[in-house]
Protein backbone atom coordinates (compact mmCIF):
# COMPACT_ATOMS: atom_id res chain seq x y z
CA UNK A 1 0.00 0.00 0.00
CA UNK A 2 2.79 2.43 0.90
CA UNK A 3 4.50 1.92 -2.46
CA UNK A 4 1.21 2.28 -4.33
CA UNK A 5 0.43 5.60 -2.65
CA UNK A 6 3.95 6.89 -3.29
CA UNK A 7 3.65 5.90 -6.95
CA UNK A 8 0.38 7.83 -7.18
CA UNK A 9 1.98 10.91 -5.64
CA UNK A 10 4.92 10.78 -8.03
CA UNK A 11 2.92 10.04 -11.18
CA UNK A 12 -0.17 12.16 -10.44
CA UNK A 13 0.96 15.13 -8.36
CA UNK A 14 -2.41 16.88 -8.75
CA UNK A 15 -4.27 14.01 -7.08
CA UNK A 16 -5.31 14.53 -3.45
CA UNK A 17 -4.37 11.38 -1.55
CA UNK A 18 -6.88 10.43 1.17
CA UNK A 19 -6.09 7.71 3.71
CA UNK A 20 -9.41 6.45 5.04
CA UNK A 21 -10.62 3.24 6.66
CA UNK A 22 -12.22 1.80 9.75
CA UNK A 23 -11.34 3.01 13.20
CA UNK A 24 -8.26 1.28 14.65
CA UNK A 25 -7.20 0.06 11.20
CA UNK A 26 -3.94 2.02 11.27
CA UNK A 27 -4.73 5.13 9.21
CA UNK A 28 -2.52 7.54 11.11
CA UNK A 29 0.52 5.27 10.99
CA UNK A 30 0.14 4.73 7.23
CA UNK A 31 -0.40 8.43 6.51
CA UNK A 32 2.62 9.34 8.63
CA UNK A 33 4.85 6.89 6.76
CA UNK A 34 3.62 8.28 3.45
CA UNK A 35 4.30 11.84 4.59
CA UNK A 36 7.83 10.94 5.67
CA UNK A 37 8.66 9.42 2.30
CA UNK A 38 6.85 11.94 0.09
CA UNK A 39 7.57 15.25 1.79
CA UNK A 40 3.97 15.39 2.91
CA UNK A 41 1.85 17.03 5.56
CA UNK A 42 -1.29 15.45 7.00
CA UNK A 43 -4.69 17.14 6.95
CA UNK A 44 -6.73 15.45 9.67
CA UNK A 45 -10.36 14.64 8.83
CA UNK A 46 -11.60 13.61 12.27
CA UNK A 47 -14.60 15.22 13.94
CA UNK A 48 -13.20 14.66 17.45
CA UNK A 49 -9.48 15.27 16.95
CA UNK A 50 -10.29 18.72 15.57
CA UNK A 51 -11.27 19.83 19.09
CA UNK A 52 -8.95 20.88 21.87
CA UNK A 53 -9.21 19.02 25.21
CA UNK A 54 -10.55 15.82 23.60
CA UNK A 55 -7.15 14.17 23.51
CA UNK A 56 -6.90 10.69 25.02
CA UNK A 57 -10.02 9.10 23.59
CA UNK A 58 -9.80 10.63 20.14
CA UNK A 59 -6.58 8.86 19.20
CA UNK A 60 -4.75 12.06 18.34
CA UNK A 61 -1.33 11.54 16.78
CA UNK A 62 1.38 10.84 19.30
CA UNK A 63 4.34 13.13 19.96
CA UNK A 64 6.45 10.77 17.85
CA UNK A 65 4.01 10.94 14.93
CA UNK A 66 3.84 14.72 15.17
CA UNK A 67 7.62 14.87 15.08
CA UNK A 68 7.73 12.65 11.99
CA UNK A 69 5.17 14.66 9.97
CA UNK A 70 3.16 17.87 10.44
CA UNK A 71 -0.51 17.28 11.23
CA UNK A 72 -3.01 20.05 10.47
CA UNK A 73 -6.47 20.61 11.99
CA UNK A 74 -5.65 18.68 15.17
CA UNK A 75 -6.78 20.57 18.31
CA UNK A 76 -7.84 23.50 16.13
CA UNK A 77 -11.24 24.38 17.60
CA UNK A 78 -12.65 25.23 21.01
CA UNK A 79 -14.65 22.28 22.37
CA UNK A 80 -17.90 24.24 22.29
CA UNK A 81 -17.41 25.56 18.76
CA UNK A 82 -19.71 23.88 16.22
CA UNK A 83 -18.07 22.25 13.24
CA UNK A 84 -19.96 20.58 10.43
CA UNK A 85 -18.80 19.27 7.07
CA UNK A 86 -19.01 22.66 5.40
CA UNK A 87 -16.80 24.30 8.01
CA UNK A 88 -14.32 21.46 7.81
CA UNK A 89 -14.17 21.86 4.02
CA UNK A 90 -13.34 25.55 4.37
CA UNK A 91 -10.60 24.82 6.90
CA UNK A 92 -9.17 21.91 4.93
CA UNK A 93 -9.19 23.79 1.61
CA UNK A 94 -7.10 26.56 3.17
CA UNK A 95 -4.59 24.06 4.59
CA UNK A 96 -4.35 22.09 1.34
CA UNK A 97 -3.69 25.28 -0.64
CA UNK A 98 -1.02 26.38 1.83
CA UNK A 99 0.71 22.99 1.85
CA UNK A 100 0.83 22.89 -1.94
CA UNK A 101 2.02 26.51 -2.16
CA UNK A 102 5.03 25.51 -0.07
CA UNK A 103 5.85 22.65 -2.43
CA UNK A 104 4.71 19.98 -0.01
CA UNK A 105 2.19 17.14 -0.47
CA UNK A 106 -1.16 17.27 1.37
CA UNK A 107 -2.40 13.91 2.65
CA UNK A 108 -5.94 13.80 4.02
CA UNK A 109 -6.31 11.24 6.81
CA UNK A 110 -9.32 10.41 8.92
CA UNK A 111 -12.41 8.37 9.58
CA UNK A 112 -15.10 11.06 9.41
CA UNK A 113 -16.14 9.98 5.95
CA UNK A 114 -18.83 12.62 5.43
CA UNK A 115 -16.12 15.25 5.81
CA UNK A 116 -13.82 13.50 3.36
CA UNK A 117 -16.64 13.08 0.86
CA UNK A 118 -17.70 16.71 1.24
CA UNK A 119 -14.11 17.85 0.73
CA UNK A 120 -13.67 15.80 -2.42
CA UNK A 121 -17.13 15.93 -3.98
CA UNK A 122 -19.02 18.81 -2.38
CA UNK A 123 -22.09 19.13 -0.20
CA UNK A 124 -25.78 18.95 -0.95
CA UNK A 125 -27.35 22.43 -1.20
CA UNK A 126 -29.47 23.28 1.84
CA UNK A 127 -31.30 26.31 3.27
CA UNK A 128 -29.34 28.87 5.25
CA UNK A 129 -29.31 28.72 9.03
CA UNK A 130 -32.28 30.19 10.85
CA UNK A 131 -31.29 31.32 14.33
CA UNK A 132 -34.91 31.68 15.44
CA UNK A 133 -35.59 28.03 14.64
CA UNK A 134 -32.37 26.93 16.31
CA UNK A 135 -33.18 28.89 19.46
CA UNK A 136 -36.58 27.18 19.60
CA UNK A 137 -34.91 23.79 19.27
CA UNK A 138 -32.53 24.61 22.11
CA UNK A 139 -35.49 25.53 24.29
CA UNK A 140 -37.13 22.18 23.51
CA UNK A 141 -33.97 20.33 24.48
CA UNK A 142 -33.58 22.29 27.72
CA UNK A 143 -37.24 21.93 28.65
CA UNK A 144 -38.11 18.45 27.41
CA UNK A 145 -34.86 16.70 26.54
CA UNK A 146 -32.93 15.63 23.48
CA UNK A 147 -35.13 12.63 22.77
CA UNK A 148 -38.11 14.91 22.14
CA UNK A 149 -36.27 16.86 19.45
CA UNK A 150 -35.11 13.61 17.86
CA UNK A 151 -38.67 12.27 17.90
CA UNK A 152 -39.86 15.42 16.12
CA UNK A 153 -37.29 14.78 13.39
CA UNK A 154 -38.33 11.12 13.13
CA UNK A 155 -41.89 12.18 12.29
CA UNK A 156 -40.88 14.30 9.29
CA UNK A 157 -37.60 12.72 8.15
CA UNK A 158 -37.26 9.17 9.49
CA UNK A 159 -34.20 8.46 7.31
CA UNK A 160 -32.22 11.30 8.86
CA UNK A 161 -33.45 10.39 12.34
CA UNK A 162 -32.28 6.81 11.88
CA UNK A 163 -28.84 8.07 10.90
CA UNK A 164 -28.47 10.51 13.81
CA UNK A 165 -28.16 9.74 17.52
CA UNK A 166 -30.55 11.68 19.81
CA UNK A 167 -27.52 13.10 21.63
CA UNK A 168 -26.24 14.68 18.41
CA UNK A 169 -28.35 17.77 19.03
CA UNK A 170 -26.56 19.96 16.50
CA UNK A 171 -27.17 17.65 13.54
CA UNK A 172 -30.67 16.69 14.66
CA UNK A 173 -31.57 20.36 14.96
CA UNK A 174 -30.08 21.10 11.55
CA UNK A 175 -32.03 18.32 9.82
CA UNK A 176 -35.25 19.45 11.49
CA UNK A 177 -34.45 23.07 10.65
CA UNK A 178 -34.09 22.21 6.96
CA UNK A 179 -37.52 20.60 6.91
CA UNK A 180 -39.19 23.36 8.90
CA UNK A 181 -37.77 26.17 6.78
CA UNK A 182 -38.01 24.56 3.34
CA UNK A 183 -40.34 21.59 3.54
CA UNK A 184 -37.51 19.41 2.21
CA UNK A 185 -36.02 16.41 3.97
CA UNK A 186 -32.32 16.52 4.56
CA UNK A 187 -32.13 12.85 3.55
CA UNK A 188 -33.75 13.64 0.21
CA UNK A 189 -31.41 16.57 -0.40
CA UNK A 190 -28.42 14.31 0.13
CA UNK A 191 -29.87 11.57 -2.07
CA UNK A 192 -30.72 13.91 -4.94
CA UNK A 193 -27.34 15.62 -4.81
CA UNK A 194 -25.49 12.31 -4.35
CA UNK A 195 -22.33 14.34 -3.78
CA UNK A 196 -22.12 14.54 -7.53
CA UNK A 197 -19.65 17.39 -7.91
CA UNK A 198 -15.89 17.14 -7.97
CA UNK A 199 -13.98 19.65 -5.87
CA UNK A 200 -10.67 17.80 -5.80
CA UNK A 201 -9.27 15.08 -8.01
CA UNK A 202 -8.71 12.51 -5.30
CA UNK A 203 -7.83 8.89 -4.68
CA UNK A 204 -8.92 7.03 -1.54
CA UNK A 205 -6.72 4.40 0.09
CA UNK A 206 -7.66 2.14 3.00
CA UNK A 207 -6.14 -0.67 5.03
CA UNK A 208 -8.22 -3.84 4.97
CA UNK A 209 -8.40 -5.71 8.27
CA UNK A 210 -10.13 -9.02 8.81
CA UNK A 211 -12.98 -8.81 11.37
CA UNK A 212 -11.17 -10.66 14.17
CA UNK A 213 -7.99 -8.70 13.60
CA UNK A 214 -9.88 -5.42 13.70
CA UNK A 215 -11.72 -6.48 16.85
CA UNK A 216 -8.41 -7.23 18.58
CA UNK A 217 -7.02 -3.86 17.46
CA UNK A 218 -10.13 -2.10 18.78
CA UNK A 219 -9.80 -3.85 22.12
CA UNK A 220 -6.12 -2.91 22.41
CA UNK A 221 -6.97 0.68 21.48
CA UNK A 222 -9.69 0.93 24.13
CA UNK A 223 -7.40 -0.61 26.76
CA UNK A 224 -4.64 1.85 25.89
CA UNK A 225 -6.97 4.84 26.11
CA UNK A 226 -8.37 3.75 29.47
CA UNK A 227 -4.86 3.15 30.82
CA UNK A 228 -3.82 6.60 29.59
CA UNK A 229 -6.45 8.33 31.73
CA UNK A 230 -9.52 8.54 29.51
CA UNK A 231 -11.94 8.50 32.44
CA UNK A 232 -10.10 11.33 34.19
CA UNK A 233 -10.05 13.29 30.94
CA UNK A 234 -13.83 13.03 30.57
CA UNK A 235 -14.32 13.84 34.26
CA UNK A 236 -12.33 17.03 33.71
CA UNK A 237 -14.29 17.89 30.57
CA UNK A 238 -17.59 17.54 32.40
CA UNK A 239 -16.29 19.64 35.28
CA UNK A 240 -15.42 22.39 32.78
CA UNK A 241 -18.93 22.43 31.35
CA UNK A 242 -18.29 20.36 28.21
CA UNK A 243 -21.27 18.01 28.63
CA UNK A 244 -22.99 19.49 25.57
CA UNK A 245 -19.88 19.65 23.40
CA UNK A 246 -20.46 17.88 20.09
CA UNK A 247 -17.46 15.61 20.62
CA UNK A 248 -18.93 14.37 23.91
CA UNK A 249 -21.49 12.45 21.86
CA UNK A 250 -18.81 10.55 19.94
CA UNK A 251 -18.07 6.86 20.34
CA UNK A 252 -16.34 6.16 23.62
CA UNK A 253 -16.72 9.61 25.11
CA UNK A 254 -20.45 9.03 25.29
CA UNK A 255 -19.96 5.77 27.19
CA UNK A 256 -17.36 7.19 29.59
CA UNK A 257 -19.65 10.14 30.35
CA UNK A 258 -22.52 7.72 30.98
CA UNK A 259 -20.29 5.77 33.37
CA UNK A 260 -19.47 8.94 35.30
CA UNK A 261 -23.20 9.66 35.56
CA UNK A 262 -23.68 6.22 37.09
CA UNK A 263 -25.45 4.77 34.04
CA UNK A 264 -22.74 2.24 33.11
CA UNK A 265 -20.98 0.18 35.79
CA UNK A 266 -17.20 0.24 35.94
CA UNK A 267 -17.18 -3.50 35.22
CA UNK A 268 -19.18 -2.92 32.01
CA UNK A 269 -17.45 0.19 30.69
CA UNK A 270 -14.74 -1.48 28.59
CA UNK A 271 -17.20 -3.84 26.94
CA UNK A 272 -19.61 -0.98 26.23
CA UNK A 273 -16.93 1.07 24.50
CA UNK A 274 -15.67 -1.90 22.50
CA UNK A 275 -19.22 -2.74 21.41
CA UNK A 276 -19.98 0.84 20.36
CA UNK A 277 -16.67 1.08 18.51
CA UNK A 278 -17.32 -2.15 16.62
CA UNK A 279 -20.77 -0.91 15.57
CA UNK A 280 -19.19 2.31 14.36
CA UNK A 281 -16.54 0.34 12.44
CA UNK A 282 -19.26 -1.69 10.72
CA UNK A 283 -20.94 1.53 9.60
CA UNK A 284 -17.62 2.74 8.25
CA UNK A 285 -17.23 -0.52 6.34
CA UNK A 286 -20.65 0.00 4.76
CA UNK A 287 -19.64 3.49 3.63
CA UNK A 288 -16.36 2.20 2.23
CA UNK A 289 -18.27 -0.38 0.24
CA UNK A 290 -19.95 2.38 -1.77
CA UNK A 291 -16.79 4.31 -2.58
CA UNK A 292 -13.95 3.73 -5.08
CA UNK A 293 -11.44 2.83 -2.39
CA UNK A 294 -8.09 1.19 -3.10
CA UNK A 295 -7.35 -1.43 -0.43
CA UNK A 296 -4.04 -2.75 0.74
Amino acid sequence: MLDEILTTIRSEPDVLVCVVGQTASGKTDLATRVAERAGGEIVTADSVQIYREFDVGSGKPSAEELARAPHHLVSTLDPMSPCDASRFVRLADAVIADVRARGRVPIVCGGTFLWVKALVQGLAPAPSADETVRARHREIVEREGRAVLHAALAKVDPESAARLHPNDVVRVSRALEVFETSGQKMSELHASHAFGGARHRAKLFAIRREPEELRARIERRVDAFLAAGWIDEVRGLLARGRADARAMGSVGYKEVAAHLRGEIAASELRASIVRATRIFARRQKTWLGHEPVVYT
